[in-house]
């Protein structure tokens, strides 16, 4: 059966919140049943890391929950306005430059949001834990499983 839906899950690097956001969103959509409906995927909007995997404190949070994930890091590119229904993004400055490249490109279809917008909390930002610890890692995994479950349960 081909997909019916898809998401993108963005942040600056692909290296930290977007891979955290994808694998937590897969791993939902699995345990729901439904993740043969959903392409899923994350990126960049900078190139910096392209080819790199997930920082080793974002794969360690995961895999303290359960969850794996072989994603390498790949720049946003003008196809991904055009394949994804929703690309979800991390901070307000991953918003502007999405909407940027998105006013670029012809038959954009892609509905751009911050993932926080979906937090039960209100937690609107999800902020890059790079130069944090892993407490805030910790922080990130706890934000994209509330957003995620809510994102998924607007979608299903």
């Amino acid at each position: 059966m081909a997909t019916s839906k898809s998401v993108l899950f963005v942040c600056l690097g692909n290296i930290c919140r977007s891979p955290i956001g994808e694998a937590v969103f897969r791993k939902l959509a699995t345990d729901e049943g439904v993740v043969s409906d959903w392409l899923i995927d994350s990126g960049a909007t900078s190139d910096w890391n392209t080819g790199s995997s997930p920082d080793a404190r974002g794969l360690a949070c995961l895999r303290k929950h359960g969850i794996e994930t072989d994603h390498r890091a790949r720049q946003v590119t003008q196809d991904d306005f055009q394949t994804y229904d929703f690309i979800l993004c991390m901070d307000d400055s991953n918003l502007s430059d999405l909407n940027k490249k998105a006013s670029k490109v012809k038959n954009s279809k892609a509905k751009i949001e911050l993932l926080g917008s979906y937090d039960p909390q209100t937690q609107l930002i999800i902020k890059d834990p790079y130069y944090g610890s892993e407490q805030d890692f910790e922080t990130v995994y706890e934000q994209c499983v509330r957003c995620c479950t809510a994102f998924l349960e607007a979608n299903s």
